[in-house]
Order: structure tokens, then sequence, then C-alpha cells
């Protein structure tokens, strides 16, 4: 056999590559096209192929994102790892600017030490400018990626103006509503779930809870990298929650509650005691927990408290490739 012919025996189609990663197709296709991390070799007429050093890449690629690292500089540090592209100084994150004024005739905003596309995005907001809340929107998504355009430029915005709408007898309550409404709306249009026959990751909010922003962060980013989910919103029912997860058999489910008010353990219980599958192989859901509504409580046997989108993220990913249980050191002490 020629070494060409070994080469291509070792290596693997797109498809295949995606499973192995746990992202979709188009993901592959879409980080080639703006970042150059594609397959080293071609062959006209052909599929393309990864050859293992491909592979290894990309999973280096995966890693870094999954740490925090936006997708372009996860690319570019995979590349000049293996020596595919010469290594340039690494990219400065935006340095935090001190709390000043923001224009438009409002007082100031909490925001505290922020990236400077948070104080952008907090201007367009207070001034009910809606086009530029969704410029400002898509352009931190697809500069950084769902994970860090949340954790670093919406979530320190949306929790600013929560606080200031809460102390100033709610003047602020409409900027709060136009920006939740399209940080919604563009978390859905970023991503599009893929189909997908393996066992869902349910996502709902407490029957209570009406806030769901957290958790639609949480889908836009699993989407994003390929894994199927299910989502349902703010304020599931417990009794459409158990008929979901029967007729789903998922491999975990992601309850979030943002206020202690809303956060019930009696339902977790409920979930854990479902099972599926065949007589002597039967399962549970993992549960998580997610949001500050769960502090103070103590965790049932089998449900675990996610700390954050980005460690959350990495969590779900783990347990899905390898079907491991989190270990106890994963519970959230906050």
């Amino acid at each position: 056999m020629s070494a060409s012919a070994e080469a291509s025996r070792a290596s693997l189609t797109t498809g295949a590559l995606a499973r192995r990663l746990g992202v979709a197709q188009t993901t592959l296709r879409t980080w080639e096209r703006r970042y150059g991390i594609g397959p080293s070799h071609r062959e006209q007429g052909r599929h393309r192929r990864w050859s293992p050093e491909d592979v290894a890449r990309l999973e280096h690629m995966c890693r870094l994102t999954a740490q925090g690292v936006t997708p372009a500089e996860a690319a570019r540090l995979a590349m000049a790892d293996d020596g595919r592209a010469p290594g340039r100084p690494t990219a400065a994150a935006p340095r935090p600017r001190a709390e000043g004024r923001t224009p438009g005739g409002f007082r100031d905003l909490p925001l505290g030490r922020v990236w400077p596309e948070s104080r952008g995005l907090a201007r367009a907001a207070v001034r009910l400018d809606a086009s530029a809340v969704q410029a400002e929107l898509r352009s931190a998504i697809d500069a950084y990626g769902i994970v860090v355009a949340w954790e670093q430029i919406i979530a320190p915005t949306l929790h600013a103006v929560g606080r200031k709408w809460s102390t100033s007898d709610e003047s602020y309550v409409e900027v709060e509503h136009l920006l939740s409404w399209h940080v919604s709306a563009t978390l859905r249009s970023a991503v599009t779930p893929a189909a997908d026959s393996r066992r869902p990751i349910l996502l709902a909010c407490m029957p209570d809870e009406q806030h769901s922003l957290p958790i639609e962060a949480l889908w836009a980013a699993l989407t994003e990298r390929g894994l199927p989910t299910r989502m349902f919103g703010a304020a599931l029912p417990k009794e459409a929650l158990h008929s979901a997860a029967r007729r789903t058999g998922p491999g975990a489910v992601v309850l979030s509650s943002q206020s202690r008010g809303t956060a019930d353990l009696a339902v977790v219980r409920a979930l854990r005691t479902l099972e599926w599958g065949v007589r002597g192989a039967r399962s549970h859901p993992l549960v998580l927990l997610a949001g500050p509504g769960w502090a103070g409580t103590t965790p049932e046997p089998g449900a675990s408290r996610l700390t954050g989108l980005a460690s959350g993220l990495a969590l779900l990913e783990s347990f899905f490739r390898t079907g491991a249980q989190p270990m106890p050191s994963t519970l959230s002490r906050r």
C-alpha cells in the first residue's frame, strides 16, 4: 500500500471529525473559512480528509475555546503551536475602563470596570436605539463567540441596567426590557440547531422562574458546539417538565433559578426518580442546577451546580462525550 493510501486511511472525513469533536460540520467549515484552520492537504475530486495532525490542531482549538479563548485567537494559537502559521503576539484583551457618564440624558449606569464593548452596548441601550443595540450584540458574538460575549460584555451590561432600575424608582425598566428582548433575539438567531439523534440536554427555568436569559445563553453556547438540546424557556410547569423528560430520555437536565423563591429541590428529587432503558441497564438523567437561586441549597444526590457559562459548557461537553458523571469538586460553593 502506498504512503498516500495509508495516510488517506488514517485520516477522517469532515463528518467523522465533527462527531469526534462534538461540533456541527457547518462549524468546521465556518472555522476554515474565517480562520484558515482547515485540512492540510486536499485531493481534487475527493471529499476532504483530515489528517491526525489536523485533528490534533482542532482538538487544541476546542480546548482553548472551552477555556474562554475567542475562536479567532484559539485557531491562531493552535496553528502557531504546530508551526502551520507564524506566531504573532497575542492580541491584548480590551482594557477595562473606569465608570463614566453614559450619554443620552441618563445618569451613569453602575458599570464599574468593563470592556469597551459593554460600555458601547450600554450607551445604545439607554438611548433606546434598537438598531445600535442589535449591531453591538452581533458584533460581540461574531468577534468573541457566545461564551466570551455573554460573560464579558452582555451579562455585565444586563446586571448594570438591572441594578440601576431597582435603585431609581424603576425609571430604567424600559431600558432593561428593550435590551433583554434584543439579547434573546440575537442569541436565538446566532446559531442554528442541527438534526441529532443523540439523547438531548433539556434546558428549562423552574416553574415560577420568569428570567430565562442565562439559560438561553447556555442553549446558544451548546448549540454553537453542536450538542443536541431542547429549550423550554421560562416557567415550565413541573408536570410539563416531567412529561418532556419521559418523552425524550435526556442525558442531562439543566434547571435555572435566579432567586431562592423559585429554587425547589422537590422538582429535582422528582426528576431523579425517572429512569429509562432496558431492564438491568436503566439510566437516570444528570440534573444540573444553574443560577444564584440554588445558592445555599444542598444538591440532591445525582445533581450538581453549574458555576458559570464557560465551566458549565465544559462540564456538559465532557459528560456528553464520555458519559462520566461530574465529580463533587464541580459543585459550586457560591
